[in-house]
């Protein structure tokens, strides 16, 4: 491709789309307060047909990110090796370094995301996490989301070196400082492209502002969730005063009514064209997270799945997509920028915006 072409900024045309991609963290299931190399039971995997079940109906086909404990156990994979031979889905990797070897770090929150860990360590978890995908689901990951949103300096380079295409770590306009985590206050939902060769695209989690002071949240946020606006509890007062609130597209403490104006929201205001719907694993079993504790949960669970996809694609007109097929459009729209300086996730944090050398493709 020649250079000119590859220094094109084409984004994705505003009738085309837009589209909805569901994630989903394929996990063990854990006590979400700690954090111990023991805790790998997996049995609600094989509740993840409720739900492949609605997103059949309207052709969605969900990239399971996994885990160790996922991939390394026949209760995880067997219910995915299920979907695979159907074209149901699609498989990435998600590293939760407490539960995946080599463990030679000391457990606890700092070392609970991936970029607090020694280089090398980080690398040979992944390694060790993508043999074994391969291996027991038989197909090579290209898709990373990290556990806990530990993206940071070595992601860019660890991905490259074991083939990984797309990175799904990035939440915008959070700081995960306080947990000892990634800055990702000055993060947007724009995909871009990073790494050594600016050949890896990130695809944020979706992330809206909603309330009266929507049109500016991405300027008075990080402001409010910066250290002195915690101590004030400004995020807090600002939602309950419905001024200012920071919404996940999630069925996991978001209402439907919220995912609606949140997607609305970006439809309307940035013209946004790539939606990512994500949940974790253990909330389709009662009684794993803090969002379905009971059966009656677990119905309403599945309810705003369904009642979510229909609004999709009925009301606002959507179509399915997988990060796959989202980064071979982009790629036939332009190609990466050329080599010189690429970025990892975690230099699009800690104020950095704008970049010159972000590559954003989309409005």
């Amino acid at each position: 491709m020649p250079s000119e072409a590859r220094q094109s900024s084409k984004d994705i045309p505003d009738d085309e789309g837009p589209y909805l991609l569901v994630i989903v963290d394929a996990e063990e299931e854990f006590d979400w307060a700690t954090f111990s190399s023991t805790a790998t039971a997996v049995r609600s995997m094989k509740a993840q047909e409720k739900a492949q079940r609605l997103f059949a109906e309207y052709h969605v086909k969900p990239t399971y990110v996994v885990d160790f404990p996922v991939a390394s156990q026949a209760e995880g994979y067997r219910p995915l090796q299920e979907f695979l031979a159907d074209g149901a889905c699609h498989i990435g990797a998600q590293l939760h370094p407490w539960v995946n070897p080599p463990i030679e770090e000391q457990i606890g929150e700092h070392n609970s995301f991936p970029c607090n860990l020694p280089p090398a360590l980080e690398l040979e978890k992944l390694r060790r996490l993508t043999g074994e995908i391969e291996a027991n689901l038989r197909v090579k990951p290209i898709v990373y989301r990290a556990g806990r949103y530990g993206a940071g300096p070595n992601t860019a380079e660890i991905l490259t070196s074991l083939g990984y295409q797309i990175d799904c770590s990035v939440l915008p306009w959070t700081d995960l400082r306080p947990g000892h985590g990634p800055d990702f206050r000055r993060s947007g939902n724009k995909p871009y492209w990073f790494g050594r060769e600016l050949n890896i695209l990130e695809i944020p989690v979706t992330v809206a502002f909603l309330g009266l002071l929507a049109p500016v949240g991405a300027t008075i946020y990080p402001h409010i969730a910066a250290p002195i606006g915690r101590s004030l509890k400004l995020q807090a007062i600002a939602a309950r005063l419905r001024l200012l609130d920071r919404i996940r597209l999630t069925p996991e403490g978001i209402s439907l009514s919220e995912a609606k104006r949140l997607t609305w929201s970006l439809l309307q205001r940035e013209r946004h064209r790539i939606f990512v719907l994500s949940y974790h694993s253990p909330s389709l079993e009662p009684g794993n997270t803090p969002y379905v504790r009971s059966h009656a949960d677990l119905t309403s669970f599945l309810s705003w799945i369904k009642e979510y996809l229909a609004f999709f694609f009925h009301e606002v007109g959507g179509k399915p997509a997988t990060p796959q097929s989202i980064r071979e459009r982009l790629l036939q729209l332009h190609q990466p920028p050329p080599p010189g300086g690429g970025l990892s996730p975690r230099d699009l944090v800690n104020g950095s915006l704008p970049n010159p050398r972000v590559h954003s493709i989309e409005r």
